[in-house]
């Protein structure tokens, strides 16, 4: 495996139940997702077909199915949680992950956790 090759999803928004605080747990807010996942893309840039590559846009959607129904309390609790699917259903060897949380601390931007699983190639 090209062990430099990565498959990228940014941005990715998905509103949810998330939070410790008792008015968490009754509204959705918004978490953001910034996944960085190694694949080697060699084969698929040769036969230029979807079956020989990482399909963003299915774990794309396998993971806002998931991040939708969820209502975790932490933000590192559903990172690992989606970390996991990209892991484990897709057979993605390496990950980053970065899961944002806008505006949960009054004068920030933005929270998040980074997190890395797996091996790299």
């Amino acid at each position: 495996m090209n062990g430099a090759d990565r498959v990228l999803i940014e941005g990715l928004e998905v509103r949810t139940v998330i939070g410790i605080y008792d008015w968490e747990r009754e509204i959705r807010q918004t978490v953001r997702l910034d996944l960085e996942m190694a694949w080697d893309i060699t084969r698929a840039a040769q036969t230029d077909s979807i079956e020989d590559t990482l399909d963003y846009k299915a774990v794309s959607k396998r993971l806002i199915a998931f991040v939708e129904s969820s209502s975790f309390g932490l933000i590192e609790s559903l990172a690992e949680h989606c970390a996991d699917i990209v892991l484990y259903e897709f057979g993605v060897p390496w990950l980053r992950l970065k899961m944002s949380k806008p505006g949960a601390v009054r004068g920030s931007e933005n929270v998040a956790v980074l997190i890395e699983r797996g091996r790299h190639g």
